[in-house]
């Protein structure tokens, strides 16, 4: 975490020296329209907190790239989760992406013999394709903007996920995501079908002893612009409940976004996770910064 903050102080100088500023290069166009960047998902993709969106991240054009960092924590009654990564995206065509999740188990850790405040971490590199369409510039046309991606992730607890009735702690996740902007309504609509195998978005590893191959899951997300800077919205996103320790039910959240400017964001929401292994109702407070170029 002291390495994001880090490196949240560092491009917030860099963007606000007039001196390093001038020295960027004109790759870094920042050219396309406030808030059409997304928020970064917490598996590290553009998108919204939860689902991931056909939009690429930043603010660089067909011509242009760019950049940003994140951290994100989700403070829930019996569990905390943090993820901090960062992501690019290369002439609005392709992303990049990369995230470390971070899941204390606090309290319940010892109440299943692991010990108080055990805790699993994530690796998560992530890439999106843009297909076809343009969220901004086809009003005109019912067509959305139609993105693929993939997320591989590498869990660090194989003997524990082993134990709880998982098949592995490696995985992959498959999406297809379409936006559609109307910037008339101000409003944004999302819909993802994701393939995966994922427990608990693979903070538990990957299939289980109740499901093992692969489900579809759906993501979807709504977001409408109160003014330039200002966002709210709504998402949910289903999960497979593949192992027998516990049934895992879908998560939602309501959500508030401040785009200061287009090198700093502010997310904040209501997230609810639903049961994870022997605790129900994990629900609370979800916390989202953004920075880049």
């Amino acid at each position: 975490m002291r390495l994001v903050f880090l490196g949240l102080a560092f491009v917030a100088g860099a963007v606000s020296s007039p001196a390093v500023a001038g020295e960027l290069p004109e790759i870094f166009d920042s050219g396309k329209l406030l808030a059409t960047s997304g928020v970064s998902q917490v598996e590290g993709a553009g998108g919204g907190g939860l689902a991931s969106w056909a939009l690429i991240t930043g603010y660089g054009t067909r011509n242009g790239v760019g950049a940003n960092i994140h951290y994100t924590g989700v403070a829930l009654p019996d569990y905390r989760l943090d993820s901090m990564g960062a992501a690019v995206g290369l002439f609005d065509r392709v992303e990049l992406s990369y995230a470390w999740q971070s899941f204390d188990t606090q309290g319940v850790g010892a109440a299943l013999g692991l010990g108080k405040g055990f805790v699993f971490h994530q690796n998560i590199y992530g890439a999106k394709l843009k297909l076809i369409g343009n969220a901004v510039y086809d009003q005109d046309s019912w067509l959305p903007q139609l993105s693929i991606g993939l997320q591989h992730k590498e869990n660090d607890r194989g003997a524990i996920i082993a134990a709880v009735g998982g098949k592995g702690s490696v995985g992959t996740d498959f999406y297809l995501a379409a936006s559609k902007l109307f910037l008339a309504q101000s409003l944004l609509v999302n819909a993802t079908v994701r393939e995966t195998r994922a427990n608990q978005l693979g903070i538990l590893g990957f299939g289980g002893d109740k499901h093992g191959d692969y489900s579809t899951q759906f993501e979807g997300s709504a977001a409408y612009l109160i003014s330039r800077n200002f966002a709210v919205g709504a998402e949910l996103r289903t999960k497979p409940s593949n192992l027998k320790i516990a049934h895992e039910g879908d998560a939602w959240d309501l959500f508030a976004a401040w785009f200061v400017n287009k090198n700093l964001s502010v997310t904040l929401a209501y997230a609810d996770m639903g049961n994870i292994v022997i605790r129900n109702n994990q629900h609370g407070a979800y916390l989202s910064v953004q920075t880049g170029l």
